[in-house]
């Protein structure tokens, strides 16, 4: 199979690169909806190049989309990778696709959080403050970007699997009566997380992993990097992604993007992020326990409901993060 992508990947860039030959073709750890392959294009040099294929569903962002949002987010100041080619098409390649630029660094966010000293959590901590300020800032008009309600989204997920919880049940009647009034829309990440990052020792290097993009309201984001999943494992203090507290997080926010954030507002996305988590968490068991696909992986993820169930009812009471 891999030389035969190799050969379709050299027609693939051909137009872009001129004669080039594929070579040190290797899958990577496979995302949740797209497959990640690296590879080396070789012509008159060598170049380190990156691969997504997905096939085309109704919940991802197109790989055409995909580009053409990093694009503007780059235009804006955003870390990104460079991106050379990206076509919805399945024709070449078998799937959609998207080629970019391999940038080097980490992202096993276990490994990134070992090797932060506090300047180095600091540092990282405001660097994802104006990473996020640049996509908010970046011009989401004119290429195709939905705009839908978080909110109802997951509600209708849930109703999907035909299985819930009082906790979600209260928790969605609850944010739905005490909804805060609308903020300004723009072009938001979607699954802006640890995780999604690649740090090198500089900082942060680039923001991965546009699938989920949209338009919305920047708390969205800057919510659902404060969620405990994503800052694995480390103290509570540390709410923003593990780096630093919430607070700092969102005060390097309002100082980049030269706004000031709604606290009462921003509580209310955290509890939605929250909520979100869950239903994912509950979603990911039912793919396991409907036979659909058999994963110790996924049924761990499941147990992970009730943790969500605490940290929403902690946050509906007026406790959680700060």
């Amino acid at each position: 199979m891999s030389d035969t992508l190799a050969r379709a990947l050299e027609e693939v860039l051909r137009p872009v690169l001129g004669e080039v030959s594929v070579e040190n073709l290797q899958p990577l750890t496979g995302g949740a909806s797209r497959i990640t392959w690296a590879f080396d294009a070789v012509a008159d040099g060598r170049r380190a190049l990156i691969l997504r294929t997905g096939a085309g569903d109704d919940i991802h962002a197109g790989m055409e989309l995909e580009a053409a949002v990093q694009q503007r987010a780059a235009a804006a100041g955003a870390p990104v990778p460079h991106i050379l080619t990206a076509d919805d098409s399945p024709a070449s390649l078998g799937n959609p696709y998207l080629i970019c630029d391999a940038v080097a660094g980490e992202t096993i966010v276990r490994r990134i959080l070992r090797g932060l000293d506090d300047a180095g959590r600091t540092r990282l901590l405001e660097q994802c403050a104006a990473a996020l300020a640049a996509i908010h800032r970046a011009d989401p008009e004119g290429i195709g970007l939905t705009a839908p309600d978080d909110l109802a989204e997951w509600r209708g997920r849930l109703d999907e699997m035909a299985d819930t919880t009082a906790t979600f049940e209260w928790a969605f009647r609850r944010l739905e009566d005490r909804r805060p009034p609308p903020s300004p829309m723009g072009l938001v990440h979607g699954d802006f997380r640890m995780g999604n990052l690649i740090v090198d020792d500089s900082g942060l290097a680039a923001v991965l992993d546009w699938e989920l993009t949209h338009i919305g309201e920047v708390y969205e984001d800057l919510a659902w990097f404060c969620i405990r999943a994503w800052r694995f494992g480390a103290a509570e203090a540390l709410g923003a992604g593990g780096l630093g507290s919430v607070e700092s997080f969102l005060r390097a926010y309002e100082e980049a993007a030269a706004v000031t954030v709604d606290r009462d507002a921003f509580r209310w996305w955290l509890t939605v992020a929250t909520l979100r988590w869950g239903v994912i968490c509950r979603h990911q068991a039912e793919r396991h326990l409907s036979g659909e696909q058999r994963s110790v992986e996924l049924a761990a993820i499941g147990r992970r409901v009730s943790e969500t169930e605490w940290d929403i009812l902690d946050l509906l009471s007026g406790q959680g993060p700060r």
